[in-house]
């Protein structure tokens, strides 16, 4: 039984089970309160779904593609608390969660996932269908684009507000049971920071 966060576009949390699914998820679309949101979002899911932290395995953390800012709020936050109950994190891309809810639909064919990177850019990641295990194929991205570029076609494409927490945590219950390698925990930001160091003064006598 895993806790889900993600925080990459708006703000979502989850409690799922492998052999059971999603048994509570509460998310928030707004892209700028996820400070705000993200422990709420966290204590919903547990008294909705009565469950009990000691019965947690592991924290499903969102680890991007996601504006800086925003993205390492939910971060954060997993790791804290992933710290404080003595359970792993474990990483999944947040693309890959929206693609999951995708096609556990029993939809087919090639999926475009985009989602806002600010400042009139966008992420972007393309799948080809799912595995035997239910879990995306993600054959390229995630990428960083203008809003206005041409992105790679696909039978169908979905903007996404927010990651849906709930097929996050699905996809690390997945990949666990068909002993997958986790990706880096590390944040995928996709573009270079805003601030940079300057090079140092000369002190002179």
């Amino acid at each position: 039984m895993l806790l889900a966060i993600d925080s990459s576009a708006g703000t979502s949390a989850a409690v799922v089970d492998f052999a059971t699914g999603i048994l509570a998820e509460a998310s928030s679309d707004d892209p700028l309160r996820h400070a705000e949101v993200v422990g709420e979002l966290i204590a919903e899911v547990l008294a909705q779904s009565a469950v009990r932290v000691e019965a947690l395995s592991a924290v499903a953390l969102g680890t991007g593609p996601g504006p800086f800012t925003g993205l390492r709020v939910g971060m954060a936050a997993g790791r804290a608390f992933a710290l404080g109950a003595g359970i792993p994190v474990a990483p999944v891309i947040s693309h890959d969660a929206v693609a999951a809810g995708h096609y556990s639909s029993g939809a087919a064919g090639s999926l475009l996932v985009v989602t806002d990177a600010r400042r009139r850019e966008v992420f972007w990641s393309l799948y080809s269908g799912a595995d035997p295990e239910s879990i995306p194929h993600r054959i390229e991205g995630p990428a960083l684009a203008k809003a206005d570029a041409t992105l790679p076609d696909a039978d169908r494409r979905i903007d996404a507000r927010s990651i849906p927490a709930g097929w996050l945590g699905m996809v690390a219950e997945r990949s666990w049971a068909a002993g997958r390698a986790f990706p880096s925990g590390d944040a995928v930001y996709l573009r270079s920071p805003d601030v940079t160091l300057s090079a140092p003064k000369r002190v002179t006598g």
